[in-house]
Formats: C-alpha cells, structure tokens, sequence
C-alpha cells in the first residue's frame, strides 16, 4: 500500500485543500490512507469498512479530482440507499468542494416533489448527481438524466441497497454509463449478492478492508440478559446507568419504536421515533431535533436510520437482537466514529439467544450475557435534553424579519 498519512502527502487537485483546510482534516483515516492512492490513479476500488471510517471523505474527493468544471456535464455519480444519506454525502461532497468555483451537485432523491428536480436538471447539467436508485432509475426513464458522460460512480452503502431491493435499478443505471468509467463500491459487509455486482460491473478492483480496525476498537459492546416484559426497564435502567447525552435504540418492528417511546417518555426521558411509516416531513423534523440535541434518545428502525449522521453519539442500544451480522454490524457502527469511544448494547431474550449464536460465530466474538439493571422510577432521574429546538412555519412571504425573533 502506501506510507502516506496525511493528505498533503497525496497528489491531489490544490483546489481540494481548501475544502480540507475548512474541514480540519489533515491526517488520513485508515480507509482513506489505503484507498485514495490507488484512486488517484483511476483504479476501480471494492472498500468493506464501517460506518464513520470516514469513506465519504475518500470517494468524495476522488470525484471531485477528476471534476472538470468547464464541461458542463454530468461528471459523477453517487447512489446511496436513503434520502437522508444522500443529503449528508451531498452536504460533505460540497464542503470539499469549497476551493472549486462553479461546481454543480444536485441531490436526486425519492420522498420529495419530482417538479423541482426536474427544473434543476433543465437549467444546466449538474457536474456531480447524489441520489437514491429509485430516482435516478425513473429520471433516467424519463429521459432527463443523462448518464453518458459519467466518469465516477459510487456504489456507497451497496449492501444495504441491495437489501432494499434495489439490485434492478442499480444494473439498469450502470449498463447507462461508460463502460470506461471508475467504480467505486463501499459496503460495511461484502455478501455474495455484492460480489456479483462487482463481478459485472468492475475491472480489476483494487479490494480494501477495514473491517473491525479502529471504529471497532473505540466501541465497547455489551450483553444483557433480560426478560421479555422486562425490557422496557432495562432499557431505562441502562439509559439511567450510562446516562448518554444522546442515543440511539435500533428496533426490528416499527411499532416497537412507539412503544420504547411511550414507556421512556413515562420515565421522564426526551424520547422520539423514527420509522418508515412516517411522512417524510416528520422525520426530517425528528432528525433536526435530536442533530440539535433537543431529545435525548432517538427509537429507531434500521431502514429509517439510514444516513443519520450525529456528531459524537455515545450510545446505541438494541432493543431488539438484530435478525443478522450485517445489521448488527451497521447498527454499532453509529457510535465510536472516526476512532472516538463509544458503547454499543444489546439486550437479549432466551428466544433471541439463537439469533445471537448465529452473530457471534458469524463475526467471530463470543457474548457474555449479564444481568440488565431494570430503572427504578424516580423523580427527575432521566437525563433532560440540552437543547429546545424551534419550528418557525414563516418566512419572507410573511414579512418574517431576523429581528423579529428574540
């Protein structure tokens, strides 16, 4: 591999620094330090690495690399699996675009009105699309989006794309590319459905695995067990124990999430949901709420947190063992980001003790189950949420000034 540990060892475009500077990056995570090398070189790249390894900032600056402003066309393209994750790539692709005049990113993605995606296309075409397969595929019906000049793509979150079915659209947005393009797949696991995409859509991939490697070292993992009319105390036990600032408690059914809710919200807990069920206005506000650290724990289902993205999450719980490796492995990931400590929780049912065998020998680690503390109700024992946070549904049309709003 390559001896380089900070990006001014790389050979990067000089207009990248500046986004860098303004990030505060210097020093390379692990999965940069391996993969941008050989992608400056315009290798093909397959990345298994973690949640928070900081991979975004790798492809990120890969396009951009090789962006040509003065083209005006569609230069690189980025699938992610949720909207919520294709806003925070964007977000960050933009901010290491800082140093680069007149560059175009547009965000393609489902859940939002088709008419101003549509608008945005036809004014110019964008240099970097971000989006999600079901969009871009329809665009691309559509004939609106076009795809030919595309020199980068990325697969980024490839497994879980394709857990959500959306291994059809994904083929048909490749076969709409170049063939000589640079592919670029990121994935927490590598399963054989990923193996296949890589088979037929790359050529001669350069393989890079950080898998366990510092994100994984930073988090601490714990087992408890507990019985089934006992978890909602245990879960506020564990939350009284910790008292995490913020954290985030996975379910396998949606309405798991509401029930957690109610019972921490009786507890004295600043609690909300997020689900899939939910319109997508709602989540949006949950998800500013608790970035804002205005509540203090977030009930989760896995599909709904996809893209969640909050500085220095201390705490992820599962209410629920998960149904595989691969989700045990994206949920954990959440915490212990970029080699910061965290916890990671898991409370275990005699039923779900099968499920997680089947985990540990997967992953190769061995449970030690212990005894869940189970909360005591208390006055003002839960933890209160730092922030309050403020929805105005005004503006200019309102004749809404700064001013007005002490």
């Amino acid at each position: 591999m390559t001896d380089a540990v900070k990006f001014s060892d790389l050979p990067l475009d000089p207009s990248l620094f500046q986004g860098l500077d303004a990030l505060g990056h210097v020093h390379m995570t692990p999965v940069q330090a391996q993969a941008l090398p050989p992608l400056l070189e315009g290798r093909d790249l397959i990345a298994q690495a973690p949640t928070g390894s900081g991979k975004t900032a790798a492809f990120g600056l890969a396009l951009l690399h090789r962006i040509d402003v003065a083209q005006g066309r569609l230069q690189a393209l980025v699938l992610c699996p949720t909207r919520e994750l294709a806003d925070q790539v964007a977000k960050q692709v933009r901010k290491l675009a800082t140093g680069i005049p007149n560059l175009k990113l547009i965000t393609l993605t489902g859940g939002v009105a088709l008419g101003p995606q549509l608008a945005s296309l036809g004014q110019h075409s964008p240099h970097v699309v971000v989006g999600t397969p079901g969009r871009v595929q329809e665009l691309l019906r559509k004939k609106v989006l076009d795809l030919r000049g595309v020199q980068v793509l990325v697969l980024d979150e490839a497994d879980r794309m394709l857990d959500m079915g959306f291994e059809e659209p994904i083929r048909e947005i490749i076969g709409a590319t170049p063939k000589q393009r640079q592919t670029l797949l990121f994935s927490a696991t590598y399963p054989e459905a990923i193996r296949a995409v890589a088979r037929a859509s790359m050529r001669d991939p350069v393989e890079v695995t950080v898998c366990g490697g510092d994100t994984a070292a930073a988090i601490e993992q714990h087992f408890y067990e507990v019985e089934p009319g006992h978890k909602a105390a245990a879960l506020a036990g564990l939350l009284l124990e910790y008292r995490a600032q913020t954290a985030v408690v996975f379910c396998n059914m949606r309405r798991d999430t509401e029930e957690v809710v109610s019972s921490l919200t009786h507890l004295g807990f600043s609690a909300l949901a997020l689900h899939g069920d939910m319109e997508q206005r709602d989540r949006e506000e949950v998800l500013v709420r608790f970035a804002n650290r205005s509540c203090t724990v977030l009930a989760a289902s896995d599909v709904a947190a996809r893209g969640l993205d909050v500085e220095d999450l201390a705490l992820v719980v599962n209410y629920d063992v998960p149904n595989d490796a691969d989700t045990y492995v994206h949920r954990i990931g959440r915490t212990g980001r970029a080699g910061r400590g965290g916890h990671a929780l898991t409370l275990c049912t005699p039923r779900e003790r099968p499920r997680l065998k089947v985990i540990e020998e997967q992953l190769g680690f061995t449970a030690t189950l212990q005894r869940a503390p189970l909360a005591v109700l208390r006055a003002n024992a839960a933890p209160r949420a730092a922030m309050v946070t403020l929805r105005i549904d005004a503006g200019r049309t309102d004749k809404l000034r700064p001013g007005d709003i002490v």
